[in-house]
């Protein structure tokens, strides 16, 4: 490999490495750095003792001084029929959200980006479609965007918000929430998020967890946070489970799960009645919500409207038309 390719790689080590030490990002992202680090590294046979390929201007300084020296070509700003043009995108992408396709959203407000990416409305909408698919990061990153655009920009934060809330982030999503206030401080949704992700953080010892392993984000079944006797009173869904129980394969995984080894659904050494750990019942729990969403996934999606909203739902209705 020439030698200038792996100065090169060297002095992004360096950066990355230099990062881990900043205070301007969480430890989240100071572990991705340091698998990033890592494994460039390992792919380009790097060890710490290759000092002999350190440069004497650092990779920011370079950058730095490039972009300095040639001023960096700007896209020439949307003509008044190409912001019209980006405007329309935007409704359908709008009216998509109405009708719940939100992939099909999230590619007219992108159209609507590339036209004129100047206009923060169009990510923060792009974030709410993001959400409502669960790409929560991606929610986060377009808020960021729109914010950069418009710090007073209320929504964006309230919408950042909400996605830091769906990962478990709940110290983060009430920073936003304390911002989306100060900028708008009538609107209640905000009020009410914020005390939700309060309550959670409390709950959680005043740490922001962050998405558990093995399961959905921060341990959440398909079926949200329901009320177990509203549930227990819909037909539909006492039907399906009752057919889904009935199948031998499910019960013995039921079984397996709430025993810890091997017997049925009974009472006997292998059944609940034998376990008495909580944990087995609460993952027990779980599978079947997993399997209820996979066999049908408009009877949940409904049953989650119906009950109630989840933590990424609460009060954050389809973005209007106006905005």
């Amino acid at each position: 490999m020439p030698a200038d390719k792996r100065r090169l790689i060297y002095s992004i080590v360096q950066f990355l490495n230099k990062e881990l030490n900043s205070d301007e990002i969480s430890e989240d992202a100071k572990e991705s750095l340091e698998v990033a680090s890592q494994c460039l590294q390992t792919a380009y046979c790097m060890a710490p003792e290759d000092t002999h390929l350190e440069v004497s201007t650092s990779l920011e300084e370079l950058f730095h001084s490039a972009t300095q020296s040639e001023p960096m070509k700007k896209k020439a700003p949307p003509t008044a029929a190409e912001k019209e043009e980006a405007e329309k995108l935007k409704i359908e992408g709008n009216e998509l959200m109405r009708s719940e396709d939100f992939p099909g959203a999230i590619e007219k407000y992108a159209k609507a980006i590339e036209i004129d990416s100047g206009n923060q409305v169009f990510y923060c909408n792009r974030a709410a479609a993001h959400s409502k698919m669960n790409n929560h990061y991606a929610a986060v990153e377009d808020c960021k965007r729109a914010i950069d655009m418009d710090p007073a920009y209320g929504k964006a934060y309230g919408r950042m918000g909400l996605a830091y809330a769906c990962v478990d982030k709940h110290k983060e999503a009430i920073e936003c929430f304390k911002k989306a206030i100060e900028l708008e401080p009538d609107n209640e949704s905000y009020k009410s998020n914020m005390k939700l992700a309060q309550d959670k953080l409390s709950a959680a010892g005043g740490i922001s967890t962050g998405p558990q392993p093995g399961g959905f984000p921060g341990g959440q079944s398909p079926l949200g946070n329901m009320d177990l006797s509203g549930l227990l009173g819909n037909p539909a869904l006492m039907n399906m489970a009752t057919t889904m129980l009935s199948d031998p394969n499910m019960q013995n995984m039921m079984g397996q799960l709430m025993g810890g080894g091997g017997g049925g659904m009974g009472g006997g050494p292998g059944g609940p009645a034998g376990a008495g750990n909580i944990d087995n019942l609460l993952q027990a729990g779980q599978r079947l919500a997993e399997q209820m969403q996979t066999q049908n996934p408009d009877l949940v999606e409904q049953l989650r409207r119906q009950m109630g909203p989840g933590p990424g739902d609460n009060n954050d209705p389809p973005p209007p038309s106006s905005n």
